[in-house]
Order: structure tokens, then C-alpha cells, then sequence
């Protein structure tokens, strides 16, 4: 049964967070300053085990979810994330991802192809060391994020990428990450730097706009327009002239899509969050371990999704940023 909320958008797309832990700390998402040796992640027995994971998975598909996107944290970091693919591609018809900064796909990638994974998007700000460095804090070089990506391509996982700016920070990186990429044939996709919970500092003044970013790369490798994949594509699309491969945008800041936006987020905990700038989330892991039915927590979901009205970046004003929102290391982006 096909779910649509009080705006008439359907459910299609889930984001699972496997974990709030991350081996690096970068600014905009798990700034170190607050994320440090003292803070408390969550204990094991709090975190969703594999297989309630995998039984709310098959819940959410029978209400129309197409697609599945694991995320963290860094989801790599997790023990067995291959089991668990393997687990949720006995889903039919499912298309499975996962979102990593790149770290651990020479060590885990071909596990996670052989075990279903789909393609596999990886995140990378800049490709100057210094820059990319200072955005991950925790020292780790570019070239290691490259031969991950270089790898999983190279056993048939396809790779896109995804890259925040920052300005004052590496807009300076977008035209060669463009270059690079576009020679590679690897996907990029340019995101806004987005006011997600309250750790990062986020300014407006921050924000390097899509339109910006388009122009840009469009002066030098001149760019069209392209249609989208599919009804609610967080990322706009725009083809080389030359043919020679596309980038995308996504300008949840600028340009508000949220009348399209078709997705949900579990955290690692298993709250359920129907908005990547919600104030609060709905307990699904307390409701499976207190002996819930199948039927008891269908019932839920379609309750939560049928009540949603969010469409937080439509309304977004002095007001709404100081908003209690949750951490994007918690929700997984």
C-alpha cells in the first residue's frame, strides 16, 4: 500500500543510519570540537541490530519504498555492514546504496558488491590535501579517498560523488573537482552547505549557491539542462555540451524542493525522522523489542508519514534556523 503524506507526496525513499560513529570529524557534520574523546555515542544494545534493520526494511517496501540508502556516521565503521546487505538485497526490486567517505571500500568493497550493494556514493570536499584535510580533521590524505573510489569502480560498483561547499572554505575546489571527475566519469554532485542540527556554526553567508557553482563550471565547460531520473530527485541535473558526462546540484538552501521530497530517515537508534531538518523523531525500536507485530508497526508508519507537513527549506527564515533540529551525524544526511 502506496503511503502519501498531508501534501500528497508519497513515500518512496528510506536512509538508514547503521551508526552515529565516524573515523573522521568533519566541520560541517561531526566537528571535532563537539564530537570529541568525551562524548558519549551510543552503546551497542541501543543501536538497531541487523535484523530489526532488515524487518523494518521489509515493512517500509510494502508501503512503496523503492530505494534504500544506508548512511552513518560512516556506515563502514560498523562491524558486518556486508551481512546486512546481504540481508536487504533479498529484498526484490530493491535499489540498495550506501553513503561513505571512502576510507574503508578498499578493505570492504568487494564484500559489499558480492553481497548486493547497487552502486556506492562517496564523499570528498576537495582535492587539495590541505583543504580536504583541514575539512576532515583527522589528517587523511585525498589520494586514499580516490584509490577507495578507483577500486570499487574497478570491481563494478559504480561510484558517484558527492561534494558540500563551503565558502571561504573550498569553493576554490570546484573546478577542478569538476575537471577531475568529469575525466574520470565519475558523477559529481555539488551540495549547499545546509544549516542541518547545530554543531556546524552554519551561517547563510556560508552558503555558495547552485546557481553559482552551475556558472562557474558552465564558463569553462559549458553545461544544459537535463531532466530528471525520476519524481523527486534531490539533485538537479545538468549534461556536458560535449557529451562528455553531467553534474549535479543539490540546492536544498537556494532552491527548495521540499514540495517533491519522497524521503524518510531511520537513525541508528531507530527513530524514525520525516524531515532532515526535524525537531523529533518516532520510536520504532522500542515499539519492535515491546513485542510489536508486523501489522502494529505498519500501522505506525503509515500514522507518521499520513500526519507529515514538513518543508522546513520552503520556510526557512531567522525563525527557523535556531530551531531545535537533529546533528546530520546522527541522521545521516
Amino acid at each position: 500500500m502506496n503511503l502519501y503524506d498531508s501534501l500528497n507526496r508519497p513515500l518512496r525513499d528510506l536512509r538508514i543510519s547503521v551508526t552515529d560513529r565516524c573515523n573522521f570529524r568533519c566541520v560541517y557534520c561531526m566537528p571535532k570540537e563537539v564530537f570529541g574523546s568525551d562524548y558519549q555515542f551510543l552503546n551497542r544494545d541501543q543501536i538497531l541490530t541487523f535484523e530489526e534493520i532488515t524487518r523494518l526494511a521489509n515493512i517500509f517496501v510494502k508501503h512503496g519504498v523503492k530505494k534504500i540508502r544506508l548512511t552513518g556516521g560512516e556506515p563502514l565503521v560498523r562491524k558486518g555492514v556486508p551481512n546486512l546487505i546481504k540481508m536487504l538485497a533479498s529484498i526484490p526490486d530493491l535499489d540498495l546504496t550506501l553513503t561513505t567517505n571512502g576510507s574503508l571500500l578498499v578493505q570492504q568493497g568487494q564484500a559489499l558488491k558480492d553481497a548486493g550493494l547497487k552502486r556506492v556514493t562517496v564523499s570528498l570536499d576537495s582535492l587539495d590535501d590541505d583543504i580536504f584535510k583541514a575539512m576532515n580533521d583527522v589528517n587523511y590524505p585525498v589520494a586514499k579517498v580516490i584509490e577507495g573510489m578507483d577500486y570499487a569502480a574497478s570491481i563494478g560498483l559504480p561510484v558517484k560523488v558527492n561534494m558540500v561547499v563551503k565558502r571561504g572554505v573550498n569553493e576554490q575546489s570546484i573546478l577542478p573537482m569538476a575537471r577531475f571527475f568529469r575525466e574520470r566519469k565519475y558523477i559529481l554532485r555539488f551540495i549547499e552547505y545546509m544549516d542541518v542540527g547545530h554543531s556546524n556554526g552554519w551561517r547563510m553567508d556560508d552558503v555558495v549557491s547552485a546557481k553559482e557553482i552551475v556558472g562557474l563550471i558552465h564558463a569553462e565547460m559549458p553545461l544544459e539542462p537535463a531532466d530528471p531520473n525520476y519524481r523527486g530527485e534531490v539533485a538537479e541535473r545538468w549534461k556536458y555540451q560535449d557529451g562528455s558526462g553531467e553534474i549535479g546540484v543539490v540546492a536544498s538552501v537556494t532552491q527548495a524542493f521540499c514540495r517533491d521530497c519522497n524521503r524518510a530517515r531511520l537513525s541508528a537508534e531507530g527513530k524514525l525522522y520525516t524531515c532532515l531538518f526535524a525537531i523529533k523523531g518516532h520510536d520504532f525500536r522500542d515499539l519492535m523489542r515491546n513485542g510489536a507485530t508486523d501489522d502494529e508497526i505498519s500501522e505506525k508508519i503509515s500514522q507518521v508519514w499520513h500526519k507529515r507537513a514538513d518543508r522546513y527549506s520552503e520556510i526557512r527564515s531567522e525563525n527557523t534556523i535556531p530551531l531545535p533540529k537533529v546533528e546530520m551525524s546522527h541522521i545521516g544526511g
